[in-house]
């Protein structure tokens, strides 16, 4: 059923008679830390600060990870018949979808994203993959080896135990539904640690999985900074497994923790520099232009896989980026509370200031900036306009590191051999589209790109049932799909002798 649209004083008013979680969701309850630590939650469309939140230290995380790791030895989840752990996650997806307001509002208040994007796909994103890994869990089967005549052998998954999901910022619901999901419906106990800048809607979860009917202490969400709770976690001796979305530098320390404790599974999706090739003999310029803007300015450009680099034939880049360049305006950033909004704040001011130092190289080396001004609004916030970069060298930092912005970093070649180089000239893997109306060239390309995901003629196309996650330094593992089940399953070969 449609819901009325609301105006921005509404959502205004909504925003000021909220009701924040604060606290750690444990044991089937909201709790206070035991040291009485706080980090303030924010909001980068004011730069103002909207609640002082409980910081979990390693002491208080010790008691969390006692409790999932009781939990799941004494079988209250895991050991329960696989119909029923459905429709308990089925509940916890419909959960969501009735608590949809109060969710997209928290998660637009504390990232600066539009409120029509948190309640058309945030949060609705966020039910529909539990409830697809809900419908997955009475389905799964286990496998049988060749035996001969001589022995049965069973191969089956098992939960690996304490699963601790460490997600970030640019999309809190979306990422932690791809890691609780299977995680849950695998029968593990799952501890939640979202980043310290959106924490907010995340601890809502908490709370409605336990209305749902999971059990206590097998769902937790543990607020904190990553550096104290997060790595607390990776630690941990009773944590069998992490599963990680973040910056790579994060991820490889998360492999130094894993082999510094137990030697835990750790699934990471560390980002990229995802580019988009456009051939010369692409007659869908306009299409391809609509692909590339957003693919770069969706999210304020805050995306692990946005298309951040456009590899171009010369023979069109001129009259492709008179196209891209025309779509700016549509992405002029606005209050995240109008429903009217396409591209709302930067995460902070701290980080937009990072992403104009490389905006400010490039001027220096002799490239080209077209747009990315800092926009002063009455309210204050971090906002920015959306920016090209053209005539930049393939080697500089602005062509190689994840800015995480939106800024389109264009790079011109000749053919698309020195195209899928080019791309395949980069410490990532994550995504890569082509623009082609030749199908031998297309699948070429496709073979070539060392990449998790390849697109042909379109960009961002999504499910969850198509794997995700990448090549190289964008990670290890797969989120989404059943292919999901290996980060938070052990294999288990059981040989009977007949």
């Amino acid at each position: 059923m449609m819901t009325a649209r609301k105006t921005p004083a509404d959502w205004q008013a909504a925003a000021t008679a909220i009701e924040y979680p604060t606290q750690a969701f444990v044991d089937g309850d909201y709790r206070a830390s035991a040291h009485g630590a706080t980090f303030n939650a924010d909001n980068p469309a004011t730069g103002k600060v909207l609640t002082p939140v409980d910081e979990w230290t390693a002491a208080d995380v010790d008691d969390a990870v006692a409790i999932a790791a009781a939990r799941f030895e004494a079988g209250v989840w895991a050991d329960r018949d696989p119909a029923e752990r459905k429709a308990v996650m089925l509940r916890f997806a419909d959960g969501i979808r009735a608590h949809a307001e109060r969710l997209a509002l928290l998660e637009t208040l504390e990232t600066g994203k539009p409120i029509s994007q948190t309640q058309a796909v945030d949060v609705p994103a966020c039910a529909g993959t539990i409830q697809w890994y809900a419908e997955c869990l009475d389905k799964l089967y286990d496998e049988m080896a060749p035996g001969g005549h001589e022995a049965v052998i069973a191969i089956r998954r098992e939960p690996v135990g304490t699963v601790a999901a460490i997600v970030p910022w640019n999309y809190p619901l979306i990422i932690a539904s791809w890691k609780i999901g299977p995680a849950l419906a695998a029968g593990n106990s799952v501890i939640l640690k979202p980043a310290e800048e959106s924490t907010l809607a995340s601890l809502l979860l908490g709370e409605i999985a336990a209305e749902a009917g999971i059990p206590a202490g097998v769902f937790q969400v543990l607020p904190g900074r990553g550096h104290v709770t997060g790595d607390a976690l990776a630690g941990h001796d009773q944590v069998q497994a992490i599963a990680f979305t973040g910056s790579t530098e994060v991820g490889k320390r998360l492999l130094v923790r894993s082999g510094e404790s137990n030697m835990k599974k750790v699934g990471l999706e560390c980002g990229g520099k995802s580019a988009q090739i456009v051939t010369r003999d692409c007659e869908q310029l306009d299409a391809a232009a609509d692909a590339i803007a957003g693919s770069i300015w969706y999210n304020q450009g805050e995306t692990c896989h946005a298309g951040s680099r456009l590899i171009v034939d010369r023979a069109i880049a001129d009259a492709l980026l008179e196209r891209v360049e025309a779509r700016m305006a549509q992405y002029e950033p606005g209050n995240p509370l109008d429903e009217a909004t396409v591209m709302g704040a930067m995460i902070s001011a701290s980080h937009q200031q990072r992403v104009q130092d490389y905006l400010a190289e490039v001027r220096r080396d002799g490239g080209q900036v077209i747009g990315g001004e800092v926009l002063a609004r009455p309210e204050g916030g971090a906002f920015m306009r959306p920016a090209i970069l053209r005539r930049i060298d393939p080697a500089s930092r602005a062509a190689r590191e994840e800015i995480f912005g939106p800024v389109l970093a264009v790079i011109e070649c000749d053919g698309l051999d020195e195209a899928v180089d080019l791309a395949n000239d980069s410490d990532y893997g994550l995504a890569a589209a082509v623009w082609t109306e030749r199908l031998s060239d297309a699948h070429r390309a496709a073979r070539r790109l060392r990449a998790g995901t390849v697109w042909v003629n379109s960009y961002d196309m999504a499910s969850v049932a198509t794997p995700f996650g990448g090549y190289k330094q964008s990670g290890i593992g797969r989120d989404r799909s059943l292919h999901a089940f290996d980060k938070y399953t052990e294999l288990k070969t059981t040989w009977v002798a007949v």
